[in-house]
């Protein structure tokens, strides 16, 4: 293996010396010219549909969608953003912050988001003067190979190292995935949870993001046609590819008919108990997700669980009722695939309940989302449940990687603290991408008394 990847990470050590030396403009034009790489709208195309073809996953429309908009989104958050040299100074704390580079990045990306996943990586990586390896998945080779040519294409008008931007080449081993990794001075993982447990024991610092499994809750004070089209648009774009994709609806028990009534009317159909049992069949054959299922259409689903009515020929998306969470309940987990499962709570705190064991099964630490008019409702789930994200009356595949209309930062890869074994639990950022050196200078003493830190405390308890 180190025949194949000592070069790679010798040549990028070269090129990412010569790019460290350049100023912060020549930097963000680098960056422009990776947005432009798959941007423009010929080359998204052929991306968009090489992705579906070789990959099998998702559709190309939404890929296309998908590779402009997150890009986008990430060059408008990165727009002015200073990563080189002096990026902060505090007179008062005699505090100046230096950006510097990491080194060499290895990004894993998955066969999800061939495209626009490894086009986010490179592009912080290189805002923060940084040299990239993705290590995409076989499958999302051919893709990747045909983004890091068109990125070679646009650095090369800017006399830039080519070797900044590279991938693993045929074939992707695992053997080879490792050996890169453990090469190189930043790992950034995407994609499955054995993809990030090999990322975080290679030995090398490493950023991995930990599983998906939304749920999202219907209240009792919902817009139920909103809140029915929010989760229709979500559950079905690029046919369930995204790990912020709603697996799981909480319905309160007072608006569940309207509620299901709303998805029905949007495409979603409910499957009778036969339907359901045949359909796990399919997707769990071994009593593990079968790969054949993995973001295909509903159609297509229905097809593979021999489920011919009528009805399932046009379906938008899926709906299985269940009643119960963990192993014996496959439907309570994460499917990539427009597959919906729908619980009934009783009330609020029965819906909170209900959430919080799907997470306890798979997906702590991601996102809930939740469709409401009760702020004290929205307020009481991020203080209580093992989430990163609170995503309000909003698509929840569209809203929790940044959108345009909320704050969230423009990302692929979302963080999902310690509660799904990460360390951290942010959307992944240039941040992650980059070292900070302080310089400190000598102030004014700030040394307080011991009242100050313990007067109030010891009047209240005594000494």
């Amino acid at each position: 293996m180190d025949k194949i990847v000592t070069p790679l990470i010798n040549a990028a050590r070269a090129a990412q010396r010569q790019f460290e030396q350049c100023s912060q403009e020549q930097v963000d034009e680098a960056v422009l010219a990776v947005g432009w790489a798959i941007m423009e709208p010929g080359r998204n195309r052929t991306l968009a549909e090489m992705a579906v073809r070789d990959t099998g996953l998702g559709n190309v429309e939404d890929k296309i969608q998908k590779n402009y908009r997150k890009t986008l989104g990430l060059l408008r958050d990165l727009k002015g953003v200073r990563t080189v040299g002096v990026i902060a100074e505090y007179p008062e704390l005699g505090l100046v912050e230096i950006a510097r580079p990491v080194g060499v990045v290895v990004a894993i990306t998955p066969s999800t988001n061939p495209g626009a996943t490894p086009a986010n990586k490179i592009i912080n990586a290189l805002k923060c003067r940084n040299a990239v390896i993705v290590a995409p998945s076989p499958k999302g080779l051919s893709t990747c190979a045909a983004l890091v040519g068109y990125i070679h294409a646009e650095l090369q008008k800017l006399g830039l190292p080519l070797d900044l931007v590279q991938h693993l080449p045929a074939p992707v081993t695992k053997e080879a995935t490792q050996a890169l990794m453990k090469q190189a001075d930043l790992v950034v993982a995407t994609g499955s949870q054995n993809n990030i447990r090999a990322a975080a024991t290679c030995g090398t610092p490493a950023f991995g993001v930990g599983a998906g499994n939304v749920a999202a809750i219907v209240d009792v004070g919902a817009d139920l046609d909103a809140a029915a089209a929010a989760i229709a648009a979500s559950k079905t774009f690029d046919n369930a590819t995204s790990c912020s994709s709603e697996n799981s609806v909480i319905v309160l028990d007072q608006v569940y008919a309207q509620a299901v009534a709303a998805l029905q009317a949007v495409g979603g159909i409910v499957l009778n108990s036969d339907e359901k049992a045949r359909l796990q069949a399919a997707m769990w054959p071994q009593g593990k997700l079968s790969s054949a299922v993995t973001a295909q259409a509903a159609a297509r689903l229905a097809e593979l669980a021999g489920l011919t009515d009528e009805r399932f020929r046009h379906a938008r998306f899926l709906m299985v009722e269940e009643t119960g969470t963990g192993p014996a309940y496959p439907f309570s987990g994460e499917k990539l695939s427009p597959v919906l499962t729908v619980y009934r709570a009783r009330d609020f705190d029965d819906a909170c309940r209900l959430v919080g064991d799907i997470y306890a099964f798979q997906g702590a630490g991601h996102s809930v989302g939740i469709h409401t008019d009760d702020d004290a409702h929205i307020l009481r789930l991020g203080l209580e449940l093992p989430v990163s994200r609170v995503i309000v009356n909003q698509a929840h595949c569209f809203a929790t990687g940044g959108a345009f209309d909320n704050g969230l930062p423009f990302s692929l890869s979302m963080g999902c603290g310690t509660w799904g074994g990460n360390n951290f639990s942010d959307n992944m950022t240039y941040r992650q991408y980059m070292n900070t050196t302080r310089i400190a200078r000598k102030i004014a003493p700030r040394m307080p008394s011991d009242e100050e830190i313990f007067g109030d405390y010891l009047r209240r308890h005594g000494a």
